[in-house]
């Protein structure tokens, strides 16, 4: 238990330096984005890259990557019907916000909780797998379908998925694992240094994401939407998680407080970009995106008592 609260103390002071750097804009006004691009395009496939390769393949790829697709999938789907015939919103908006309630930061916090709170970065593998290559490409192309702007045809959905540079990084790091490949060292240490500047860049980004926000406003109309999607969020995703993972799959122990705590997980921002492109479910993604993120590090350190 001490290990676990040490690892999000760590977490949160790094969060805490990020939102500093915001609030005094030390680095300016386009540090979140250089920095979530840097982590983004360079460091994170990088990591992602040099963990896998040392990895045993089966771990990547068995229950914890089940546990997230079902519950993240159940979660979308529940969210979806709720406001689709309760609260009767358009067909874009509700989809959007399925999305808000059942995509988790897998990245810019997965990683960081995965090595400083469970001790193993391949326990964020198997959702940044799941998300990256089937959940998001299916909600881009159920947004497509629904809405009469940026069409994409099932091809360009899949080279787009495959252009993704996380993707790149963590399907080459199971290549190499399962052949048992490895880089030479004069490029496996400049990987290795890459790599290392990912957690930290993804951190502070995220505290200066949490500068200036605020949630749940009147005027914009949606506060029990985003209540609905907040709550399944953080409330409904892990329990389904650890219900899948114990009853069904019957995991025990570490592997059963990962696939829990990364269900816990906030709201992935790439939501938020999302919403704004398709527009719609903008100020319900904005929101369900901020209250996850205040209120998902608490929540999680709940888990371990819970789960003793």
């Amino acid at each position: 238990m001490t290990g676990v609260l040490s690892g999000f103390a760590v977490v949160w002071t790094v969060i805490l330096v990020g939102y500093a750097v915001g609030r005094t804009g030390v680095l300016g006004p386009q540090a979140r984005y250089v920095l979530n691009r840097l982590t983004f395009f360079v460091a994170s496939p990088a990591l992602l890259f040099t963990t896998l390769a040392d990895s045993e393949p089966t771990t990547v790829l068995g229950p914890p990557l089940w546990v997230a697709a079902i519950s993240a999938s159940t979660v979308a789907v529940v969210y979806f019907l709720i406001t689709r015939w309760w609260l009767r919103r358009e067909a874009p908006e509700a989809i959007m916000g399925a999305m808000s309630a059942s995509t988790v930061n897998s990245a810019n916090l997965g990683l960081p909780i995965a090595i400083y709170v469970l001790g193993d970065i391949t326990q964020a593998a198997p959702i940044i797998l799941f998300q990256l290559a089937l959940f998001s490409p299916v909600f881009l192309a159920l947004l497509d379908t629904t809405t009469t702007r940026h069409r994409t045809t099932p091809v360009a959905l899949v080279f787009q998925t495959l252009r993704n540079p996380m993707i790149i990084g963590s399907l080459l790091g199971l290549l190499f694992a399962l052949f048992g490949w490895e880089l030479p060292q004069q490029l496996a240490d400049p990987v290795e240094i890459i790599a290392g500047a990912s957690i930290p860049a993804m951190l502070i980004a995220f505290g200066i994401s949490l500068v200036g926000n605020r949630p749940l406003s009147r005027a914009a109309g949606r506060r029990t939407d985003t209540i609905v999607a907040t709550s399944l969020k953080l409330l409904i995703h892990p329990v389904l998680a650890w219900l899948l993972g114990f009853l069904v799959f019957g995991l025990e122990g570490e592997q059963l407080f990962a696939v829990v705590v990364m269900a816990a997980l906030p709201t992935a921002q790439n939501v938020y970009v999302t919403a704004s492109r398709y527009e719609a479910g903008v100020t319900l993604a904005k929101d369900t995106v901020l209250l996850t993120t205040i209120a998902a590090i608490p929540a999680m350190m709940l888990v371990p008592l819970l789960l003793h």
